[in-house]
């Protein structure tokens, strides 16, 4: 089993950030993985917090509920309207924000329906 600071790793473009299993990591200044064990939260989330995470979570499941199509679609259309951000991305945010008016601009400036 490769090491997640392995050479092989390295050269493929493996570069750590944030929570992989039981450690945590990132890349150091100096260019070097740095991994320790994820530490524990000192206070339990906040009942906001947890509605948050429910939300993403039931967000992200209803991305996987859309037809192959739809979920085409969006991806498309981030890419078409050269968004910054990925289709799947923009799903999210729409379904965060509801905010019709921007996704209206997407539709118009890739040409594909998507509401």
């Amino acid at each position: 089993m490769l090491s997640p600071d392995s050479p092989a790793l390295t050269m493929i473009g493996f570069a750590p950030s944030g929570d992989l299993g039981p450690l945590t990591g990132y890349t150091s200044k100096r260019g070097k993985p740095v991994w320790y064990l994820k530490a524990p939260p000192k206070i339990p989330a906040t009942p906001w917090q947890r509605g948050m995470r429910n939300f993403f979570r039931l967000a992200a499941e209803a991305w996987t509920h859309l037809q192959p199509q739809e979920r085409t679609d969006w991806l498309a259309a981030a890419k078409k309207a050269r968004l910054k951000i990925t289709g799947y991305n923009l799903w999210i945010w729409f379904q965060y924000t509801g905010n019709r008016p921007v996704i209206h601009t997407v539709e118009r400036h890739s040409g594909i329906k998507l509401i």
